[in-house]
């Protein structure tokens, strides 16, 4: 894990991120960046590189539900100085891998079909049953000489049959075919094993804070 976090690796996930969802890019926001999301269980975000005062500044003015904290830091850091209004996500862990994957021998299992589509410079693949239900899914969004993986899922009566590995394949044989063989994502638990059989390694922690709201009904 690095010691110091690059606030251009961050930007840059972070944009790869924007695009896979289709919404604005980060705006610079003091230390940070903050992106207007707009959904309904997820209004804002705030982006931090490190922690600092201007993460703990916000986590005491916001009382608002669904704006997410974010930061590059375990959550034992903080969490016993922000208000308890906040909860923890589960843990996140942001992912590297500056050259090609390290893939198995692997074909697609029998009974699947690929699907494929694009948007902006996002790129989706998608592992279709035999009877049309999608089995998993993920996207690859280009920007400037980074590649970044987002919403890498495979539907629960589907997995371990090495769709999620296949998928992978497939999308980052994309990103090579475009020239970007650096590539970046953020992991949940599950997927960061997956990710290190691959080659990734684990950049930084990345950790979530948000106010729900059944929490906010008390205030």
């Amino acid at each position: 894990m690095m010691d110091k976090v690059s606030v251009e690796i961050v930007e840059n996930w972070l944009k790869g991120w924007c695009l896979s969802r289709e919404v604005s890019f980060p705006v610079p926001y003091k230390s940070g960046f903050k992106v207007i999301v707009g959904d309904e269980k997820q209004k804002e975000r705030f982006v931090f590189p490190k922690l600092n005062d201007d993460f703990f500044q916000l986590a005491h003015s916001i009382d608002e539900p669904w704006i997410y904290l974010k930061v590059s830091s375990s959550p034992d850091e903080f969490i016993e100085k922000i208000p308890e209004r906040w909860k923890l996500q589960p843990q996140g862990y942001m992912m590297t891998c500056f050259h090609p994957m390290n893939f198995p021998e692997i074909s697609l299992a029998k009974g699947y079909y690929l699907e494929f589509s694009e948007y902006n410079t996002t790129f989706v693949v998608s592992i279709v049953a035999e009877n049309g239900e999608q089995a998993s899914i993920g996207r690859v969004s280009l920007i400037d000489d980074i590649a970044v993986y987002d919403r890498i899922i495979t539907e629960k009566n589907h997995q371990r049959k090495g769709l999620a590995t296949f998928l992978l394949k497939e999308l980052e044989k994309i990103a090579l075919s475009k020239g970007f063989s650096n590539n970046l994502l953020v992991a949940t638990e599950e997927g960061k094993l997956l990710y290190e059989t691959l080659g990734w390694k684990m950049y930084c922690l990345h950790t979530s804070i948000v106010i729900p709201e059944d929490d906010h009904s008390k205030l």
